[in-house]
This record gives C-alpha cells, sequence and structure tokens, in this order.
C-alpha cells in the first residue's frame, strides 16, 4: 500500500472512549498507564487478574485468557477505544473480539506463534477500522525500527544483524523471564558473534529466538535475518547459555517443572545493572550500516513504547495511521520513535556506514 492510499484508508482521527490497558499494574503494563493517563487524563483503565489490585488503581478486572469474560468486560465498560496488551493471551481470540468491535490494538507481545496468528486477521481489522500495531517494546520494536533505517541506509539489506544486551540486574515481569527460560530449549543454527555495543564494549550474544527476525524477513524482504541476546554480566550470560549446550541440557529444561525452577531462580537473580543496549547490522554487498540505540529499565522503555504507539493510533492530531494489522517497522509516521524517547534517556548511535569492515 502506498503512502497516499494508506492515508485515504485510514481510521478517523477523532475519537472519543477510553484505553484498556490489560496488564497495567506490571512491569510493562505501569509505564503504559503512567504516560498515557498523561496525555489522556482520566482516560486510562488498568486492568489484570488481580481484581482488587486493578481497583485500588482506578481499574477493572480483566483476563485475557478468558475470551468470554473479556467480551463481558468491553460490554461493560462500554467506551474502549483502545487496548494495549502487556500480558500474552493463549491465542489470537482477543485480537478477534477488539478488530470485530472496531478497537484499536497495541501489543507487546514477543511470540513469534501469536503474532503470526494476529497478523492472519488483518482483514477482519480492516473491515471494522481497527487498527494493530505488533512488535512494539524494545525487542521486538526499537530493533526492528532501527533495523529499518541500517536496511534502507545501504539500500536493501542482503543478511541483518541484531544484537539485545539487557540488564540483568533490572527486575523484569514474570512473563518476560519465562519467555526468555523458555527459548533456551529451542534449537539454534546461527553461531554466536561479538558485536561492540555503545557504553558496554564488545560482548559475545548468542542466537535467541526473538520474533523481530522472523518478522523483518517478511516485512523488510531481506533473506537473513539473526537476533543475538546477551546480557550486562558475562558470568550470567554464560551461565544462561551454558543450559543449551548439550541436547541433553536442553531436554531436561524443556520439561515444564524445570522450567518453573529456572524462572523463578532467574527471577530472583539481579547480578547486573538496569542499562540495555541494541544494534542493527544491515549488509548488503560491500555496503555495511550499524545504529544502536541506549538507555535503562528495559520494562519502562517498553511501556514508553507502547505509549506513544497508542498515541500515536487515537490522538486527533497524530498523522492518520491505516486500519489493520501492522509490525511496527511498517508505519512510516513511527519511523522516528527512537528520538520521541530522548527525554527517558535513549540515544541513537550511528556505530557504521560505508564499505563492509
Amino acid at each position: 500500500m502506498t503512502t497516499a492510499e494508506s492515508k485515504n484508508a485510514a481510521a478517523p482521527r477523532s475519537w472519543a472512549g477510553r484505553i484498556l490497558v490489560a496488564g497495567g499494574y506490571g512491569a510493562v503494563g505501569t509505564a503504559v498507564t503512567r504516560a498515557l493517563d498523561g496525555w489522556f487524563p482520566g482516560r486510562v483503565v488498568p486492568g489484570g487478574r488481580d481484581g482488587a489490585r486493578a481497583r485500588r488503581l482506578g481499574g477493572v478486572r480483566v483476563d485475557v485468557s478468558d475470551p468470554g469474560g473479556f467480551r463481558r468486560t468491553l460490554d461493560e465498560l462500554g467506551d474502549i477505544a483502545a487496548v494495549v496488551l502487556c500480558v500474552e493471551p493463549p491465542d489470537a481470540g482477543i485480537a478477534g473480539i477488539c478488530f470485530e468491535r472496531g478497537i484499536h490494538l497495541v501489543d507487546v507481545s514477543a511470540n513469534r506463534q501469536l503474532l503470526d496468528s494476529v497478523g492472519e486477521l488483518h482483514d477482519v481489522a480492516t473491515a471494522h477500522k481497527a487498527t494493530a500495531v505488533l512488535s512494539v517494546g524494545v525487542a521486538p520494536g526499537l530493533t526492528n525500527l532501527l533495523a529499518r533505517r541500517a536496511h534502507l541506509a545501504v539500500g536493501g539489506a542482503e543478511r541483518i544483524d541484531l544484537t539485545v544486551l539487557l540488564g540483568s540486574g533490572e527486575r523484569h515481569g514474570a512473563d518476560a523471564v519465562r519467555w526468555t527460560v523458555a527459548g533456551l530449549t529451542r534449537p539454534v543454527t546461527a553461531r554466536p558473534a561479538r558485536t561492540a555495543l555503545p557504553g558496554h564494549g564488545a560482548r559475545t550474544a548468542h542466537p535467541f529466538p526473538f520474533s523481530d527476525q522472523y518478522t523483518l524477513a517478511r516485512t523488510l524482504d531481506v533473506p537473513e535475518v539473526t537476533t543475538r541476546l546477551c546480557l550486562d554480566s558475562r558470568p550470567l550470560t554464560a551461565a544462561l547459555f551454558a543450559l543449551r549446550r548439550t541436547p541433553v541440557l536442553r531436554k531436561a529444561i524443556a520439561h515444564p517443572a524445570a522450567q518453573r525452577l529456572l524462572t523463578a531462580s532467574f527471577s530472583r537473580v539481579h547480578l547486573g545493572g538496569n542499562g540495555f543496549a541494541i544494534r542493527a547490522d544491515a549488509h548488503r554487498g560491500d555496503a555495511h550500516a550499524a545504529y544502536a540505540l541506549t538507555g535503562r529499565q528495559q520494562s519502562d522503555i517498553t511501556g514508553l513504547t507502547a505509549a506513544h504507539v497508542t498515541r500515536a493510533l487515537i490522538a486527533p492530531e497524530a498523522e492518520p495511521v491505516p486500519p489493520g494489522v501492522h509490525h511496527i517497522d511498517q508505519l512510516p509516521t513511527l519511523a522516528a520513535l527512537p528520538e520521541d524517547l530522548a527525554a527517558h534517556g535513549v540515544r541513537v548511535h550511528r556505530q557504521h556506514r560505508g564499505p563492509a569492515v
């Protein structure tokens, strides 16, 4: 779809209603709720499975694993214009409920299968003038936006390498820790790579199943995309990836009881700091471009990213966004989002542009 066509097909810019933040009192949801309430005071409804906790914040009980209950919550609220998912539903059912009601959706999920299934509802969302933005956060999210910049800088990449460094001293949400532990059980074919990251020096990062590498292969039409992960604590990085070094260990940690134990253990370990860094390297023949981004409190920045995306969907003064299901890198209006986060300590660094090195 061309830019002109996108604008003509865009959802209406005037809106009335409120914003439901599912998981609105969690590590990410708190940042989403706080930012949106600053822009749209009195129109943000935090929700979660703990009804008492949500109601103390002026919110409601909402359970994304219960489609019937979710429908009833929307019926009771009556005037929801957008839903922000800060917790991961089991399938695309919640997205479908939103689309059928013309409700916009912002999803911070990093589950490849879930994002693909929501993407299959593009025509449903379009028919009901609802817009969904996926791959929203630090990784996926800001990684997608840096990858697009590097991709354009080389005139269309043949290979993109993404590197993610997370602060192991930060108290990440339970869903994020569980997802990381589950990712260790998946086989990989790519090799670790050593990459320079601003403020952290050269680090060895290991292939990891972030969803950005799969979606970017489609949205940017790049043949090879790989995402690698490391932690700011070198000892913890070594310990983490030693768990999948052999098939025997991978099989052992695939057991649900082992995953619960590891999730609980890693949730209690805080050996590093709260800084994070991401980098995108694009290669095309002899051309190489790389952009990096640094910040602190990855959970907060994920929440702020989701809040900015939500504002872009509903604020009357924002540039129109087309209906349908889109990943963050597919919307030109969000291209400058990394710079929009500068007030929160996020910095963009151009690492390299020129012949491959």
